[in-house]
């Protein structure tokens, strides 16, 4: 793997952790736990996905234990964010969630696959692996908050704009796209779809007895 890409990779890494972790953050104030479980549901959000992936792929140490600044890192972020969110008052709606989850997902599902495919993985697997990588997190923090992860439960398309924008990733670079510029396009796609799917309101079918 080339430098460059290297740095883009830690650089949408970094992105993509500070997102989900904002994620937690807010998914943990709005159902006011204390600062301990805040850190928590904030870490899980950020290093679950990422986690899984490693795990699947047997790679050691994972990503947050090989860069320990990140741990810092989290906790300087909880305690910035709640000052700020104390000292300004600031309505913790379900929609303040939606846009750092929509960044998380757009960069970790571009990250997942392009590690996969680094590691030699079939297109379909790493694919699949950028899913992991962008769903897994939320779905914790979900299920620590004491909720149906809403990644199976909202209906809104989720893990298919992850699939969607894995697969371009694999795609564009099967036809020859640089991999920093093909890096870009699926964070960008992913992203992109999960903004549109909520403020257009659109909705997978649920099951129905």
């Amino acid at each position: 793997m080339t430098e460059p890409i290297q740095h883009l990779q830690l650089a949408l890494e970094i992105i993509a952790t500070i997102s989900l972790a904002l994620s937690g953050l807010i998914s943990a104030a709005r159902k006011q736990l204390d600062p301990v479980g805040i850190c928590m549901v904030s870490g899980v959000a950020a290093f679950g996905g990422g986690t899984l992936r490693d795990i699947l792929l047997d790679r050691r140490p994972f990503f947050w234990i090989e860069n320990s600044y990140w741990l810092w890192a989290l906790l300087a972020l909880v305690v910035i964010a709640m000052l700020l969110m104390r000292s300004r008052h600031l309505q913790l709606t379900e929609r303040a969630i939606q846009l750092p989850d929509a960044l998380g997902l757009g960069l970790f599902t571009a990250l997942g696959t392009q590690i996969a495919l680094g590691d030699g993985l079939s297109g379909i697997a790493a694919v699949l692996m950028g899913v992991i990588s962008a769903v897994f997190g939320g779905v914790l923090r979900d299920v620590f908050c004491n909720e149906i992860p809403k990644a199976f439960s909202d209906h809104q398309p989720y893990a298919l704009c992850a699939l969607l924008g894995g697969s371009a990733l694999v795609l564009l670079q099967h036809l020859g796209l640089p991999d920093s510029l093909a890096l870009i396009a699926a964070f960008g796609l992913t992203s992109a779809l999960r903004i549109v799917t909520i403020l257009r309101g659109w909705r997978m079918p649920g099951w129905r007895v």
